[in-house]
């Protein structure tokens, strides 16, 4: 498999910048557009989880317009073959001073053009860092609940 072919490399890069000013611009049409029409379509929200194209159209069109501008930085686009790439890219919203966004989008090439499969949005603590071990209880499954296919138990610790 090529990686990086500079043609499919510079198609994905003009899908992501156009989809990325659509985001600030709100256009919702075009947000929709580049979203693959497909019920296992996903998107990973910083407050939603979104399963199927019809729940990500809902949300772009109940999302507020306001607040939606952002500076991004260090984008790595890889492109696997001709038709499948990933796009990675920190970003920074004057609103969340401190804090750095991250976004993972996974295009795939169909007959109608490039669109996003999969997409993961989510906020770090400040200046990127997680912010070290999880507070509160750890979560773990026993053996007998990992067998059975039961629930998380909180571990001490």
């Amino acid at each position: 498999m090529q990686v990086d072919l500079p043609d499919v490399l510079a198609e994905v890069t003009g899908q992501f910048a156009r989809y990325e000013k659509a985001l600030v611009a709100n256009d919702v049409a075009v947000l929709d557009e580049l979203f693959r029409h497909d019920p296992r379509s996903l998107r990973y929200g910083v407050g939603e989880n979104l399963y199927g194209y019809d729940a990500i159209t809902a949300f772009r069109a109940a999302r507020s317009p306001i607040g939606l501008g952002r500076r991004t930085d260090k984008t790595v686009i890889t492109t696997y073959g001709r038709d499948t790439a990933v796009a990675s890219t920190l970003f920074y919203r004057d609103a969340l001073p401190g804090r750095v966004g991250r976004q993972m989008q996974t295009w795939v090439r169909f007959a109608e053009g490039w669109r996003i499969v999969a997409a993961h949005v989510s906020i770090t603590g400040p200046s990127g860092r997680s912010g070290g071990p999880a507070r509160g209880p750890r979560l773990a499954l026993s053996g007998q609940d990992h067998a059975r296919g039961g629930t998380a138990a909180a571990a001490g610790g």
